[in-house]
């Protein structure tokens, strides 16, 4: 994560059902389902003016340090985390071995 995001706190936004940062006012943002012992991420999203500033891999690597601290499985439908565990494959520890891709991580 660049460091300019490091400082900005991670909101999980239960009415939205997304967890978010805010850089400037604009957010970058990844939809959740939560069930008991899983997150599922589903969407991964920037608005326009945080395009190419690393903004939503931030959000992908802040969303997964709360998953492994609140002890939750990940389920990584949105197609941009999965890469994103593909490239940083430590993080196939969260992951739910029940997840249908988790051999291909």
């Amino acid at each position: 994560m660049k460091p300019e995001f490091e400082n900005i706190s991670l909101i999980k936004n239960e009415e939205k059902k997304r967890f978010e940062i805010e850089i400037d006012g604009h957010f970058a943002f990844i939809d959740y389902r939560e069930t008991g012992h899983q997150i599922a991420l589903v969407h991964t999203e920037a608005e326009p003016e945080l395009a190419g500033t690393g903004a939503a891999s931030a959000v992908v690597e802040k969303t997964l340090h709360y998953i492994e601290g609140h002890q939750k499985k990940l389920l990584p439908f949105c197609p941009y985390v999965f890469a994103y565990i593909k490239k940083h494959p430590e993080w196939k520890r969260i992951v739910d071995e029940k997840f249908e891709g988790y051999d291909k991580l």
